[in-house]
């Protein structure tokens, strides 16, 4: 582990988020890839896939995001340690409420007569990826964001804990690649077409990292309420979308185990190595 933080300390911030960020979508395409060796998948293992990845967000959000905005905030903000962290909370969410109710999409579980965003004559397949992709934008976001925080030397935001936070939202890409690949198979696409748009719809994520790098390298003043938009996003995502998936069938308990494995590994993961 200490080989990797040096090596990501030796680069340029937005090139090492560019790399995690890499990893990240390049785990969701393994995991889409597992759409060549399997047809089906039972609803139980998809609802606890989305479970653990809601737990991951959520943990991800307080222990790699959300904590250490309000410990700079205290530093930088002295009397007001409180408002970054809830203004860029605030505007994480408010962020992605307006993207979806503009973006075209439609949940993974949901009918396509309930697709969200605005009108649209696209494709269901796309409908899906879009909604994958959604999700994926604050997820590369908050790598971005702390590979850029740890580059400022700012003591509550490190190279080992940006490392752990890749990790964990790389793990929760797996089972989350699988989840958006699958259905897709199930409803007809061929292997080659469901993997494609299940590995596609991570590829958001290298852009979104490289963009929260840049902004809080260049704005360092803005980082703590980076750190909680972030944080706000994420939050939003599994409020609004993540449980939502796992409570439309009689598997709802294997989805709460599920969520909460979810948040024990990314806390074990930021605590042990951030």
């Amino acid at each position: 582990m200490k080989e990797i933080e040096l090596f990501f300390m030796s680069i340029d911030p937005v090139l090492a988020a560019l790399i995690a960020t890499t990893f990240t979508w390049l785990v969701t395409a393994a995991g889409a890839s597992l759409v060549f060796f399997f047809k089906n998948m039972h609803r139980g293992v998809l609802d606890g896939m989305l479970g653990f990845t809601g737990g991951v967000m959520v943990a991800a959000s307080f222990w790699s995001l959300l904590n250490p905005a309000i410990e700079m905030s205290e530093k930088m903000y002295p009397g007001w340690s409180w408002a970054p962290a809830a203004v860029g909370f605030l505007l994480g969410a408010l962020f992605l409420f307006v993207l979806d109710k503009r973006l075209p999409h439609l949940h993974i579980n949901f009918r396509e007569d309930e697709k969200e965003g605005v009108k649209t004559q696209l494709h269901k397949t796309a409908l899906l990826v879009l909604a994958i992709t959604l999700h994926n934008i604050p997820e590369g976001l908050a790598v971005g964001v702390l590979f850029g925080a740890a580059s400022l030397g700012m003591e509550d935001a490190t190279f080992t804990g940006a490392i752990a936070l890749a990790i964990g939202i790389g793990i929760q890409n797996f089972p989350e690649g699988f989840a958006v690949a699958m259905p897709l198979r199930r409803a007809g696409a061929s292997r080659k077409k469901s993997f494609w748009y299940g590995q596609l719809s991570a590829i958001v994520e290298p852009v979104a990292g490289v963009i929260g790098a840049m902004a809080v390298i260049y704005m360092q003043p803005i980082l703590p309420f980076a750190l909680a938009f972030a944080a706000g996003a994420m939050i939003f995502v599994v409020v609004e979308e993540v449980i939502p998936e796992t409570q439309r069938d009689k598997y709802t308990d294997v989805a709460v185990l599920g969520f909460i494995g979810g948040f024990l590994v990314m806390m074990i993961l930021d605590v042990a190595l951030g």
